[in-house]
């Protein structure tokens, strides 16, 4: 497998999100990785609650699938930007399932050191996403 930082950060959206290989995220992420994002509720930090998160999400998404529409990287970061679509069809962070699919955005910035993800931000649109699925009143601006 390559070393490489783009193809490191790649398998993140592609192999663990869509696909499901939680595997993965041992073979990519450092044990003692950084997290610059607060884990999402009843969800604990760490290598082990993003394997629980994946599992969670995927399970009340099962038609999840992200779309990586950018990515570029320079020395150890990377950056991708993706579109995630899924229909919510179980319950998820406390929130009932609504039956009704929605597409949003992310942005992830990664610093891969010998082919491991040592530090991660992100940032998710989640406004349009519960909006979409009907959990949230639309974003003030955002196009219907």
């Amino acid at each position: 497998m390559s070393l490489d930082p783009k193809a490191v950060e790649i398998r993140i959206p592609l192999e663990i999100m869509n696909e499901g290989k939680l595997e993965v995220i041992d073979e990519v992420m450092a044990p003692d990785m950084i997290e610059h994002m607060p884990s999402p509720p009843g969800m604990p930090a760490g290598i082990e609650g993003f394997k629980i998160f994946v599992t969670a999400f995927r399970e009340a998404f099962p038609d999840l699938h992200y779309k990586v529409v950018a990515h570029f990287g320079e020395g150890d970061l990377v950056t991708a930007v993706a579109e995630a679509s899924g229909t919510m069809k179980g319950d998820f962070a406390g929130m009932p399932a609504t039956g009704k699919k929605a597409t949003w955005t992310e942005i992830h910035v990664s610093r891969v050191v010998d082919g491991k993800v040592v530090e991660h931000w992100g940032v998710v649109d989640q406004m349009t996403m519960l909006a979409q699925l009907g959990l949230a009143g639309a974003p003030v601006g955002a196009a219907g």
